[in-house]
């Protein structure tokens, strides 16, 4: 290979990389603009599965209106954007792609979203519980006077750990797909996974009844996690059968 021709095709790469990257960002500006005009609304959002556990917020500094506001708004804009800028790096890595490869894209990037998106939702189920139960920690002796900056992080830690949960099978398969992981080693370890599973769900979900509210978040994952064996299976068993074809035409 000609080293001029090698240099100048990195040279396009990262030229590329740079324009897709400039994109993404002003998508996520102009959608973090719009959510900041709805950011009180977004925060009212946010606080209603707490109830009545909070009233109010409290600020400690003129400035922490507009910081708040602009935390609500950028996880805002990230989560409405997430599609175009999604898209932005799905175009990226798609020139490096077999033609059978690409095929996939589109479906995973879906898939990606939507089981993101679902993970997000259950989080937000969880939320009115688990303020109800954080908050009856403090007791008689203790004032609980929520901000609304720590209050946010809170949320935003709680849904963005629940989307990434639900990943599992999307990186699962993905592991198969490439030769990282095979069927058979999930169904082995599958009382492992289920033992983590649980212990996430006890995690996020720290109320008095220590096995039916863990249950009901853990049920959706395991489900998820059987559907990723079964998808694996199919992925496996057609790699298999294109390796034994390969060698056998290569005799």
């Amino acid at each position: 290979m000609d080293p001029d021709n090698a240099q100048m095709s990195i040279i396009d790469h990262l030229e590329e990389l740079r324009q897709r990257l400039i994109k993404s960002i002003i998508i996520i500006a102009v959608a973090t603009a719009v959510c900041y005009i709805f950011s009180d609304q977004i925060l009212a959002f946010l606080k209603a599965p707490a109830g009545d556990v909070i009233e109010k917020f409290v600020a400690f500094s003129p400035m922490d209106g507009f910081i708040i506001k602009a935390k609500v708004a950028l996880y805002g804009g990230l989560v409405i954007s997430s599609p175009l800028w999604a898209w932005q790096l799905v175009q990226f890595i798609a020139p490096g792609l077999t033609p059978s490869e690409r095929r996939f894209l589109i479906p995973a990037t879906l898939a990606t979203a939507g089981l993101f998106l679902l993970g997000s939702v259950a989080g937000y189920m969880s939320l009115g519980t688990t303020m109800h139960v954080l908050v009856g920690m403090f007791g008689s002796q203790i004032e609980y006077l929520p901000t609304a900056g720590s209050y946010v992080q809170l949320v935003i830690f709680l849904l963005l750990a629940w989307g990434l949960a639900f990943e599992t099978p999307v990186v699962t398969v993905a592991l198969v797909y490439v030769g990282l992981l095979e069927p058979a080693t999930l169904r082995k370890h599958r009382r492992v996974a289920y033992f983590v599973m649980f212990v996430f769900a006890e995690i996020v979900t720290p109320v008095a009844d220590p096995i039916v509210a863990p249950l009901i978040i853990m049920v959706p994952m395991v489900a998820l996690y059987e559907i990723s064996i079964l998808i694996s299976d199919r992925i496996f068993a057609k790699r298999q059968a294109s390796e034994l074809s390969a060698s056998g035409s290569g005799r």
